[in-house]
């Protein structure tokens, strides 16, 4: 059984706009994340001294939260998909639950950096380090928003079969953050 090239081809989901606006969110996070990365190579000992200071047990568990989260976003939008908009916020609520591990494990770390005197200032490392995760922690909280917000509407059936395109650009702005942390996490705690 073949089908037609028409049948074949589905649409990016989500609007236009939100890719648009992922698209320069990823350009600005690349740009960010090319600066750590050769400077890290024109200063590889102040950069080893600064992560051997951060804990790679809680670079781990920051990792698993936020990819909890994005597992259990995809599932709403699946069950949107499948008119069961009730289940998708129960979902989303549990994706809001394991980004709120994300904000405590992270405003744990960040108070024991800053109680180190490990600050902004302190070098070239923890600048970059402060910069680059503070402004993905931005981002996790404007998705923790949005989260919350497309609960709410999962919750009055706001979203159903053929009409799910602002679920799904709102997952797809979790997604984004997600990307983001999965090539902070290496780059920042792992990569010597």
């Amino acid at each position: 059984m073949s089908t037609s090239p028409e049948a074949a081809v589905r649409p990016l989901p989500g609007d236009l706009a939100m890719w648009f606006f992922i698209l320069a969110e990823l350009a600005v996070f690349g740009l960010l994340i090319l600066a750590f990365a050769v400077t890290r190579l024109l200063h590889p000992a102040l950069f080893a001294e600064g992560q051997a200071a951060l804990d790679g047990s809680t670079g781990l568990a920051l990792t698993l939260s936020l990819l909890t989260g994005g597992w259990l976003a995809a599932l709403a939008v699946q069950r949107v998909r499948d008119d069961r908009p009730r289940r998708a916020a129960v979902l989303l609520l549990a994706a809001l639950a394991s980004a709120v591990v994300y904000v405590v494990l992270k405003l744990g770390e960040y108070a024991h950096l800053t109680r180190l005197g490990l600050d902004i200032e302190h070098d070239t490392f923890f600048t970059l380090y402060w910069i680059l995760t503070g402004f993905h922690f931005l981002h996790v909280l404007l998705g923790m928003a949005i989260l919350a917000f497309l609960a709410l509407r999962c919750g009055q059936r706001a979203y159903g079969p053929g009409r799910c395109s602002g679920l799904e650009s709102g997952v797809l702005y979790w997604h984004m953050v997600d990307l983001v942390w999965v090539l902070l996490f290496p780059l920042v705690y792992v990569l010597r």
